[in-house]
């Protein structure tokens, strides 16, 4: 490789680094827990308990814990309700002022499916891992932050490309894994943060491009919501006003049906961003650990109860849907779940040693100045 192209790949990778790099320490260091969320939920005392019943106790209806949801949390509407396997006798709520209302200003909670109880969630909110999530997500900054946050994750994957592209001329002079104990501090970092950096490549592309496609998620349901959704709903577009809809009871079985072999993930209700003023909206999953992650939304008029669509994914949602749970290692279990953590920790060592190494260069570079200058 020519110098003057080395030279080029060195200024890209020293400034994208430069940029990104304190955002990046912060996502790091917040995303460290967050892959441990479950664990830390029980640990921390903020996991919902329900309480112990008989095996074979009934469940009550969904309109009853629609009832019970909305006597809970009187003068708002239910917005969501979601199925966890972990939890079989338990249902997440959502509520809020209104079914439109955006998500950081709804409260979450969970419903004993036996007696209709709620269970409040801390780690839902305001607890802490919620304020983890939100300084990871969106720094408390709503879509400018989750902006600002997928830019920075673009610099650091053209940080990580350029440093690849870097490494294969700077190995030419040491051994595989080479590091020089014998040298000066700086160039012992310097082995180190190019051996962990090429180690940890992959994993860091895979966390930096997941990162962000979950970052860009608003800007993709937003044109799920123009594109395939208004298609689906193209007959309701003059239709009037919702004034009565149908009791929720039937909606998972006739999702169901609508989609065979497929499990219910959460029920969106009329008027919240994943449904239509007209619609119950059931997203089905798979069952399997690849299509437990990708949604197929079944739409269910919410006064007749008949299915209007069983809609095809457009490829960035399928990317979305797998990005957010890859990001956080939620694929392969505990085993998958160290792994990240471990991969975490040496890309804080990465970054660190990055920032380290940058500054000693610029003082270095800056007492070689002042030499010229006294000896001028």
């Amino acid at each position: 490789m020519k110098s003057t192209t080395i030279r080029r790949w060195s200024q890209v990778h020293t400034w994208t680094s430069l940029i990104c790099t304190l955002f990046l320490l912060m996502l790091a260091l917040t995303g460290l827990p967050l892959i441990f969320h479950h664990e830390l939920e029980h640990l921390l005392g903020e996991a919902p308990e329900l309480r112990e019943m008989p095996a074979d106790a009934p469940h009550l209806s969904m309109q009853q814990l629609v009832e019970a949801a909305e006597r809970y949390r009187s003068g708002e509407v239910v917005q969501y309700f979601g199925f966890e396997d972990d939890e079989p006798n338990g249902v997440v709520a959502i509520t809020a002022a209104t079914a439109g209302t955006e998500p950081n200003s709804s409260h979450t909670f969970m419903l004993d499916a036996r007696t209709g109880e709620a269970v409040e969630m801390p780690a839902a909110n305001g607890g802490i891992l919620m304020v983890i999530l939100r300084l990871h997500v969106d720094m408390f900054a709503g879509l400018p932050g989750k902006l600002l946050l997928a830019f920075m994750g673009l610099l650091f994957v053209a940080a990580i490309i350029s440093g690849g592209v870097l490494y294969a001329p700077f190995m030419r002079r040491l051994k595989f894994a080479e590091v020089r104990r014998e040298k000066s501090a700086r160039t012992r970092w310097l082995d180190l943060h190019n051996l962990i950096g090429i180690v940890t490549l992959t994993w860091a592309l895979t966390v930096g491009i997941t990162g962000v496609i979950s970052a860009c998620a608003d800007l993709l349901i937003s044109a799920w919501r123009a594109e395939s959704l208004a298609t689906m709903l193209g007959p309701y577009r003059d239709a009037p006003p919702l004034t009565h809809r149908a009791p929720v009871n039937e909606v998972l079985a006739i999702a169901a049906k609508a989609a065979p072999g497929m499990q219910p993930d959460f029920i969106a209700f009329p008027g919240t961003r994943f449904s239509s003023e007209h619609h119950y909206s059931v997203f089905m999953q798979g069952n399997t650990h690849l299509t437990s992650h990708l949604w197929t939304p079944v739409l269910i008029d919410a006064r007749s109860l008949e299915v209007t669509a069983v809609s095809r994914r457009p490829w960035y949602m399928d990317a979305l849907s797998m990005s957010q749970p890859l990001h956080f290692g939620d694929y392969g279990g505990m085993p998958m779940k160290i792994l990240w953590a471990v991969l975490d920790v040496l890309t804080i060592i990465v970054l660190g040693s990055g920032l380290y190494l940058w500054w000693i260069r610029q003082r270095s570079t800056a007492k070689q100045h002042e030499r010229k200058e006294a000896t001028a």
